[in-house]
């Protein structure tokens, strides 16, 4: 089974394009963090470019409210960053999927493999409910996951998971065959 596809033109194909420009550009490559092997996707330098960041952030929201999220869910941390700067523009909610404890009320959690360990999410059990329609946001699509987690998450609540919005997929780990019923949409595929 192949994961959904969210069609190019739902941002625009004119505003993908310039995100993904913006990403090429302003994307650096830190090897052998957070261990030796992995290449790490530093989005320090996009963050730091009010107009780059601010096409990347504009093209993350013409999907989200193509796609008719009330809801936007980012991932720890870097999840938290993209997340609320789209919900903001779109007039949606956010609901922050934190790393385990980090959550001060009642929470479900769910744990998953990473491409270099194990992780746990959490989120308010109250977080999200029936009528509820999010867009997961996050940084990377890497191993699928997280991804994968985070949707288990917000489906237990009774929310309709809409699909994941990445800034980057890496190809090469097959992220989008661990969630096939979750629409991908990626800004730029390495």
């Amino acid at each position: 089974m192949t994961s959904i596809e969210t069609p190019r033109g739902v941002a625009g194909d004119a505003v993908l394009a310039a995100a993904a420009e913006a990403l090429r550009t302003h994307i650096r490559d830190i090897h052998d963090f957070p261990q030796p092997g992995v290449v790490f996707k530093d989005i320090t330098p996009l963050l730091a470019t009010p107009a780059a960041f601010s096409t990347v952030v504009g093209a993350l929201s013409d999907t989200a409210e193509q796609l008719g999220a009330t809801v936007v869910a980012g991932i720890e941390a870097r999840g938290f960053l993209l997340a609320a700067p789209v919900a903001d523009r779109i007039g949606a909610g956010i609901v922050p999927i934190r790393k385990q404890g980090k959550l001060p009320g009642r929470t479900v959690a769910e744990s998953y493999a990473l491409e270099y360990g194990t992780a746990t999410l959490e989120i308010h059990d109250d977080a999200v409910g029936p009528g509820d329609r999010v867009l997961i946001v996050d940084d990377v699509l890497a191993t699928g996951g997280t991804a994968a987690a985070a949707s288990n998450l917000l489906r237990h609540g009774g929310a309709e998971v809409l699909g994941l919005a990445v800034l980057m997929e890496l190809t090469f780990l097959a992220g989008r065959d661990r969630i096939p019923s979750l629409a991908v949409t990626a800004l730029l595929e390495i």
